[in-house]
């Protein structure tokens, strides 16, 4: 499949969720190059409180600075006297320099810093293990409490190099093509958990020879469905946004959805930045059992919804994901039922060859009927690209992100009895 090549479209090499590690203990040794020195993360999420209440707190636990925004540092700074514009200098140390000692931050007062390391931490979370792919993929497991731990990866290609981020603990969608899915659902990730894994990767990259970050692109394709998780992922994406943070633009971070209407129109108003959908069916019946949120918001709701978003998305098409599953939804016929369904919305098709995982109930389409598939769509007139497998021999695919999943969701227990794992 090497030779299909994507285009330029930032999702179009990246991931989505979900296969456990491969031989990679969750104790295994930290990657090599700059350690962390962060404290590790608590277990309640601080994003998830507001922030009034969490500097109203009595006690000693110290606030997680990677869960504030910008407007939120401003006034976490000015609860210790200080005046606002200091937020941006801190907000510069902790995200465009990597920056987790306080008593390091050289152009802040010694007395702002003595207050900060009473008061707070910078805290991504602990890394557990790491692989590299022979493709140069990365794949990095991270400690988020409890026994869970979620996948992050970064696939380099070209001239951009591509981030891969996790939002939830596990997934509640049950998409049946993708491993996390059958993990089960733990948690949603707090701010200082998602935008953490970002941090984590630019610290642990570093920079090219022109000083650059090597992340240039992010794509919300990890673990988990964003839009599930929307206002943690919101602040997350205001924080990847703001110049004083990572200063990406909008065009350069692509959200994928399996589908939330109602928070796809709320995504639209805050963030909306470049948007994937991970449509994967034709039609109803079959969306119904490959990805199941279509019983709630069926495809003429979620067509709909996508136009909503093009007004104010910063691309002009929405990318449709589309897994190619053999026998199941990759013949002509649903080629052209495909093109039937998308004719009034603008958009291009990222075909995905399916990537197994134990006990999978599926297989990838063969070669020859992807490219079949693909030059129907073509001969439409629509861009259409086939992802790259990248990171399969270390489970860092498209759907093969497991991570540590303390399922409260019992989804294994049900697959299990219904001989689907």
């Amino acid at each position: 499949m090497d030779s299909l090549k994507p285009d330029s479209d930032p999702s179009a090499g990246a991931l989505s969720p979900s296969a456990p590690l491969s031989g990679v203990p969750l104790s295994g040794t930290p990657l090599s190059g700059t350690p962390l020195s962060g404290t590790p993360l608590p277990d309640h999420a601080l994003s998830d409180v507001p922030l009034s209440d969490v500097l109203a707190a009595p006690g000693n636990t110290p606030v997680n600075l990677l869960d504030f925004n910008l407007a939120q540092l401003e006034t976490f700074v000015e609860s210790l006297g200080e005046k606002r514009f200091r937020a941006r200098q801190l907000m510069r140390w902790i995200h465009l320099y990597g920056q987790d000692d306080f008593s390091a931050m050289s152009d802040l007062a010694r007395s702002l810093r003595e207050k900060l390391a009473g008061r707070a931490v910078i805290a991504p979370p602990k890394l557990l293990a790491s692989q590299q792919s022979d493709d140069g993929t990365q794949k990095w497991v991270l400690e988020v409490g409890a026994g869970n731990a979620i996948e992050t990866v970064f696939i380099p290609e070209g001239d951009r190099g591509t981030l891969c981020v996790s939002s939830q603990v596990g997934c509640a969608l049950a998409c049946t093509f993708c491993s996390t899915g059958h993990q089960g659902f733990n948690r949603n990730l707090t701010t200082a958990e998602i935008i953490g894994q970002l941090w984590w990767a630019n610290r642990a990259l570093g920079r090219d020879p022109k000083g650059e970050r090597i992340v240039s692109n992010v794509v919300m394709m990890g673990m988990g469905e964003p839009l599930a998780n929307l206002d943690n992922v919101d602040a997350a994406l205001d924080i990847m946004l703001d110049d004083f943070g990572y200063g990406l633009s909008r065009r350069r971070v692509t959200l994928s959805t399996s589908g939330i209407v109602p928070a796809l129109d709320k995504l639209r108003e805050r963030h909306p930045v470049a948007l994937a959908v991970s449509l994967h069916a034709p039609n109803d019946a079959l969306r119904d059992v490959i990805v199941p949120i279509n019983r709630k918001y069926p495809l003429a709701e979620l067509l709909a919804a996508c136009k909503r978003y093009l007004a104010a998305a910063p691309r002009d098409f929405v990318t449709f994901e589309y897994v190619m599953l053999d026998g199941v939804n990759d013949t002509v016929a649903h080629a052209h039922e495909l093109l039937a369904l998308i004719h009034d919305v603008p958009c291009k098709f990222n075909l995905i060859p399916f990537n197994p995982f134990p006990n999978s109930i599926y297989r990838r389409s063969r070669s020859e009927t992807i490219s079949r598939f693909r030059d129907i769509l073509m001969q439409a007139g629509y861009v259409v690209t086939v992802r790259r497998t990248r990171g399969d021999d270390i489970d860092a695919a498209c759907g093969q992100l497991a991570g540590q999943v303390q399922d409260k969701s019992r989804r294994l227990e049900r697959l299990t009895r219904e001989g689907l794992r």
